[in-house]
């Protein structure tokens, strides 16, 4: 029989005490942590401390590793060295952008220092299967080399699809590159297709692998992702936007399709600026050097558009993205529209777009009315009742998961990628974006995002403040511990 002791009952309060004082004293020395970052963490703490102090352990810090950090910057010290020619000069901006988008444009390119090009082309593709078969045709043209990264590459028609191009490029003495990210991609690394590539002559990369798990939860997070979708042919073509390398059905989460992404082929100067960007995380996973990557000079376009590209990630400094998004919605004049699938900012960019609102900007939000994220539905809807105040318009999209991640301001400005407005985005994954002034393509993807507004209910805030008591303490619950999760 097992007595329990006053000296042991004063052995277990004193180590509960340290256990939970340490990870107190930890939270409040971070310096980089925000007011309801830490609030979340003490909350966590508080009400389940063994838990709590797991989590925190696990996920509480962003830290993908000294060595990682270290040789992120080695990589951009080399691409501004041998490739500044390609990066654009800052001073472009008062020559090819709007006097009133140039803080928004200005800040784009301090993030990596890729600054504005003049003289890109753009089509907007019509859905998936258009995408997958111009990505196909485009790689069976290729003469010289195919640069792809994708956070999820499936074993589908799509994913079956892209590997079986590039192993006929490759075939042909096409010097090919494939990343794919090593938690969002396993199935395909551990199939039999990741081998044939490589059998092929396909060179593979994996973008943050699971070689040693346990070593990378002691030293980072197993939860930091590449979250890039890019791909590059010859230099000349690249494509930007939300889609995976996947059929829209997304097979591995089916109830919740189609998956609806928007996607976009580019040709000019801002291909150079994506082949960089996949660049960068060729060398941190491979060591190699930017000497293995070929770089071309493309003639731009005389009637072409300013665009740049942004690279988002760990190694790039703290809050970017949502000083990025609140300087485009400062910048917007008149009407900003934006669509996301995973709506979970922090402070900045809700008051942001609250202010927007409030100066008498159109403000239209498109989220899906079904996530397959149910803390992110639940956190999402916490915020609707203070944007409705301020006038922003919600609309909650019903057919299938709207995954676009599109923003178009004024029917001049837009940006797309990869980057979600929540919290894995600002903090976590790994990023691209294309931020582009051009009215005929803001023009196409405002139509697109008009096709979603068809498509989706209006949220009015009658009906928000007539939700249930217990259905608002669980939304504000979820977006307290946001941080968190």
């Amino acid at each position: 029989m097992c007595i329990i002791t006053d000296h042991s009952i004063t052995i277990i309060v004193t180590l509960h005490a340290l256990l939970v004082l340490t990870f107190t004293v930890r939270i409040l020395l971070r310096d980089d942590l925000s007011p309801p970052g830490r609030l979340a963490w003490f909350v966590v703490l508080n009400l389940f401390p063994y838990f709590g102090s797991i989590t925190y352990f696990l996920f509480g810090e962003i830290d993908i590793g000294n060595r990682a950090v270290k040789r992120h910057d080695e990589i951009f010290d080399e691409i501004s060295a041998k490739a500044s020619q390609f990066m654009g000069e800052r001073s472009t901006n008062d020559t090819l952008i709007k006097r009133v988008y140039r803080p928004a444009f200005q800040y784009a390119g301090s993030i990596n220092g890729f600054h504005t090009t003049g003289g890109n082309s753009a089509q907007l593709l019509a859905d998936a299967d258009e995408t997958l078969a111009r990505m196909v045709a485009d790689i069976d043209a290729a003469t010289d080399h195919v640069h792809v990264l994708y956070y999820i590459w499936q074993r589908d028609h799509t994913g079956t699809a892209i590997v079986e191009a590039l192993i006929r490029a490759a075939r042909r003495g096409v010097t090919c590159r494939a990343m794919a990210d090593g938690l969002g991609s396993r199935g395909l690394i551990k199939s039999e297709l990741w081998t044939r590539m490589e059998e092929a002559g396909v060179q593979l990369a994996i973008a943050l692998p699971f070689n040693n798990i346990i070593h990378t939860i002691i030293t980072s997070r197993f939860d930091l992702r590449n979250h890039r979708k890019i791909t590059v042919i010859d230099a000349r073509v690249t494509y930007c936007g939300s889609q995976n390398c996947a059929d829209a059905e997304f097979l591995v989460k089916e109830k919740y399709g189609p998956w609806i992404d928007i996607m976009l082929r580019f040709e000019g100067p801002v291909v150079a600026q994506n082949q960089l960007l996949f660049a960068s995380d060729w060398m941190q996973a491979t060591g190699e050097s930017l000497d293995e990557i070929p770089l071309f000079e493309v003639e731009p376009a005389a009637d072409g558009f300013a665009a740049l590209v942004m690279g988002v990630g760990p190694t790039e400094r703290r809050g970017a993205t949502p000083q990025l998004f609140s300087n485009l919605f400062a910048c917007t004049e008149y009407r900003l529209t934006l669509t996301t699938p995973y709506f979970v900012p922090d402070a900045t960019v809700v008051e942001a777009l609250c202010a927007a609102a409030h100066r008498g900007v159109a403000v239209t939000l498109i989220f899906p009315k079904v996530n397959d994220s149910w803390i992110v539905a639940a956190a999402s809807r916490s915020y609707y009742r203070k944007l409705l105040d301020a006038g922003c318009v919600i609309y909650e999209h019903r057919e299938g998961l709207l995954h676009s991640k599109t923003l178009t301001m004024d029917g001049k400005v837009s940006l797309i990628g990869s980057s979600n407005l929540d919290l894995r985005s600002f903090d976590l994954n790994y990023e691209n974006n294309i931020l582009l002034q051009d009215e005929t393509i803001t023009q196409a993807i405002s139509e697109r995002q008009q096709e979603y507004i068809e498509q989706s209910d209006q949220v009015l805030l009658p009906s928000v403040l007539a939700w249930r008591y217990y259905r608002r303490v669980w939304h504000n619950v979820i977006a307290t511990i946001g941080p968190v999760l």
